[in-house]
């Protein structure tokens, strides 16, 4: 008896306590309406404003081949550095069968990238595998590409290519206007 009362007194205590229904309503709002302004309010990028040519490059791409075929174009890939003394550089990326994606690993320091398709967007010269969507917008999402390099100008990416047609004849060029602002 003496725990039953206890355990009533407990449970009136509680109730009589509680903040009533109109209390916990105007609560619940004004934490929403803290949450809405933090998140809307936005830093002061007056003096810093960035135009949006400043975040795409025109660049030159040299392809030595397309496919969507990921293992077909590594070994072509392997068999170009050979022949004509390119660098590899898979920006530590690897093919993922479960997800038909060339990724990252999953374990990356990058988060944000963390198993999923992060792209080459710097100028270089070297050979890698990506998505051609990347560059060309008429590119079906899946078609892989051979790239040998990225180039500021037409005049290098000629160069690279007219060597690359030695040994690879379907190699072509493109101009794209590349994304190259903060990917985070």
């Amino acid at each position: 008896m003496k725990v039953a009362l206890t355990l009533i007194f407990c449970t009136f205590l509680f109730i009589s306590c509680r903040p009533n229904k109109q209390e916990q309503v105007k609560e619940a709002n004004n934490i929403v309406a803290k949450d809405t302004t933090s998140v809307i309010k936005l830093p002061d990028t007056s003096g810093t404003e960035v135009q949006e040519a400043d975040l795409y490059g025109e660049y030159y791409i040299t392809i030595a081949d397309t496919s969507k075929s990921y293992h077909k174009l590594n070994k072509k890939m392997f068999e170009l550095s050979q022949l004509l003394a390119i660098q590899i550089d898979t920006l530590g990326r690897f093919y993922d069968k479960e997800k038909d994606l060339i990724s990252l690993p999953k374990d990356t320091e990058d988060e944000i990238y963390a198993g999923d398709y992060f792209p080459r967007r710097e100028l270089s010269e070297s050979l890698s595998l990506e998505y051609l969507k990347l560059y060309s917008s008429t590119a079906h999402n899946k078609t892989i590409s051979l790239v040998s390099g990225i180039y500021a100008d037409e005049k290098s990416a000629d160069s690279a290519l007219r060597v690359l047609k030695k040994v690879e004849p379907k190699a072509f060029k493109l101009k794209s206007k590349i994304y190259i602002g903060c990917m985070h």
